[in-house]
């Protein structure tokens, strides 16, 4: 007499195992690739914000209308150390000596006040730029700049500017100045002069000394509006507009025509860019 199997026959117990071992190993094989890839995306990302490029967050107008409030712009950070500052171009620097009024901080609470500084700090967020600003440099190491000739405009070194970058209506500067920049120092102004307190607010002197930037202060050179994208754009530094100017008298110990480091003097070779790409400030007064 023969004898059928039962209709649910139990499944050995030792191939099951095996089929749990190899799903767990490949599960855990899985986690640890996720893990060294966002480890080294995160060490990447670490490495090009703190040596090569970063992204700041433009939350005033004193560079309208070339940058608005809220662009984001990316900021090449080889200059000054690698890629010399030049006359035009739009600088991110730390606020040099209480040109910002203290922030107040916003209330987001804790866990998002982490999350955020987490992000910004390896470079996946743009930095707020609570103690930077951004403006232009108008005049390098040794430059004389004045304000204002005849026709009411910005000289350097002898030479009158024609700004496209200024905000339409604005005036080069209801300020009269007439400094020498400092050694290792670049004069700053922002395009919306009307609403930009720069160098020229900063000099009570009227000497060039304390309204200057010191070149150790540069973060770096705003080279692209990146957001939002209806704003993308290059970031000129305007040739046209300086190439004229020639180099500063040579100072005493120094070569002639040299420039100090960090900083070119001369033509410069810029990108040229319209006044519908442009900087204003990482934060500016």
């Amino acid at each position: 007499m023969s004898h059928a199997a039962p209709p649910h026959a139990t499944e050995p117990a030792e191939p099951k195992r095996a089929r749990q071992r190899t799903f767990l190993g490949m599960f855990s094989a899985a986690v640890r690739e996720i893990v060294i890839v966002l480890v080294l995306a995160v060490g990447l990302s670490l490495i090009v914000k703190t040596f090569l490029v970063q992204a700041f967050y433009i939350p005033s107008g004193s560079m309208e209308n070339t940058l608005l409030v809220g662009d984001r712009v990316v900021v090449n950070k080889l200059v000054p150390d690698v890629v010399p500052v030049k006359r035009g171009d739009v600088v991110v620097f730390s606020d040099p000596g209480n040109w910002l009024p203290p922030s107040q901080p916003v209330a987001q609470g804790p866990a998002l006040t982490a999350i955020t500084k987490a992000l910004t700090f390896i470079g996946l967020l743009p930095d707020p730029a609570e103690d930077h600003l951004i403006k232009r440099v108008i005049g390098l190491p040794g430059d004389q700049v004045t304000c204002c000739d005849a026709q009411n405009r910005v000289t350097v070194n002898g030479v009158p500017l024609v700004e496209p970058y200024l905000k339409p209506g604005d005036v080069p500067s209801s300020l009269s100045f007439d400094i020498t920049v400092p050694a290792d120092k670049v004069w700053v102004m922002g395009d919306h002069r009307s609403n930009s307190e720069d160098s020229r607010f900063h000099d009570p002197d009227r000497t060039g000394a304390q309204g200057s930037v010191p070149v150790a202060d540069l973060t770096g050179r705003a080279v692209v509006t990146v957001w939002p994208v209806s704003r993308w754009g290059v970031l000129g530094r305007f040739a046209s507009t300086f190439q004229r100017v020639p180099d500063a008298p040579a100072r005493a110990g120094s070569a002639p025509g040299a420039a100090p480091a960090g900083t070119q003097a001369g033509t410069p070779a810029g990108v040229g860019a319209g006044p519908s790409a442009g900087a204003a400030p990482a934060k500016a007064p």
